[in-house]
C-alpha cells in the first residue's frame, strides 16, 4: 500500500493569485481598462462567491466564467452586451495557463518528500479549468513530482461531491486508508474529505480554527511545509 496524498492545487502547492493578478491585468489592458488593486480584489471576491455557488451545484462553469466578467466589467461601465465574456474568459485562462507561481518553499517540500518518503505518491484533486491547471503545472517544473492530475472538468463530477473522491479512489485503487486529502479549502477540500470519509489535513487554517476541525471533522492542521512534512511522516507512521 502507498501512501496517496491528494493534494488541493490552488494555495496549496500552486499560487493561484499571483497568476490570476498578472492575467487579470494583461486581460483589462487588453479591453482598454484601468486595471487597479481595487479592481483586482473586486474580481476576487466576484470569484470566490461564484466558485462557491459552482461547488454547491447552483450554477454552471459556464454561467460562473461569463458572470464573473460581467460583473467586473459592469463595475468599469462598460456595456457587456457587446462583449464575447466567454472569449474574454478563455483568454483569460490561456495567459494564467502562461503564468504558474509557486507557493514558497513548494517544490523543496515536495522534494523532500521524493527523497524520504519512497512510498509516497503525490496525486493533484482541482476544480480547475484542465488546460489552466495543466499549464500553470508546467510553467513552474511541478509535474515531475506529481503522479496524475484529477481535474473535475475530465472526472464530471467536482469536489466536494462523493462522485469526484469515487472517481479518484477508483483509478488509484489502494484501501481508504491510504490517501490523505490536502487543501485550504473548507468547502471544497476539507468538506470532500468528510464526504468520501478519508484523512485530511487543512493546509493554512484560518478563522475559528477549532469549530471547523469538528465540523469537518479534520485530523490535521499545518502552517506551513515544514509542519505538513511533520503531519505526513506522523500520520504516514500510523495509517
Amino acid at each position: 500500500m502507498h501512501l496517496n496524498l491528494l493534494f488541493d492545487l490552488d494555495q496549496t502547492l500552486l499560487d493561484f493569485h499571483a497568476s490570476e493578478h498578472t492575467a487579470l491585468k494583461i486581460i483589462m489592458e487588453r479591453e482598454h481598462q484601468v486595471f487597479t488593486e481595487e479592481r483586482y480584489n473586486h474580481f476576487k471576491q466576484i470569484n470566490k462567491s461564484l466558485w462557491l455557488e459552482f461547488e454547491k451545484g447552483s450554477i454552471s462553469k459556464n454561467e460562473l466564467f461569463e458572470t464573473r466578467f460581467r460583473r467586473l466589467f459592469e463595475e468599469c461601465g462598460c456595456n457587456t452586451a457587446t462583449m464575447d465574456l466567454l472569449k474574454i474568459n478563455s483568454d483569460f485562462i490561456d495567459t494564467m495557463s502562461q503564468n504558474g507561481a509557486v507557493m514558497k518553499g513548494a517544490l523543496g517540500f515536495l522534494q523532500k518528500i521524493a527523497d524520504n518518503l519512497t512510498d509516497a505518491s503525490i496525486y493533484i484533486i482541482t476544480n480547475g479549468v484542465t488546460r489552466n491547471a495543466m499549464g500553470r503545472i508546467a510553467s513552474t517544473g511541478l509535474q515531475k513530482y506529481i503522479r496524475k492530475v484529477f481535474i473535475s472538468d475530465a472526472i464530471g463530477f467536482s469536489k466536494p461531491l462523493p462522485e469526484y473522491f469515487e472517481a479518484v479512489k477508483n483509478e488509484i485503487n489502494e484501501p481508504d486508508e491510504s490517501y490523505l486529502v490536502i487543501g485550504d479549502s473548507l468547502s471544497s477540500d476539507m468538506l470532500g474529505a468528510k464526504n468520501a470519509a478519508l484523512a485530511s489535513c487543512w493546509f493554512m487554517p484560518e478563522g475559528n480554527v477549532e469549530e471547523a476541525m469538528k465540523e469537518y471533522e479534520i485530523n490535521y492542521t499545518a502552517s506551513s511545509f515544514d509542519e505538513l512534512y511533520e503531519i505526513i511522516c506522523e500520520w504516514a507512521s500510523v495509517s
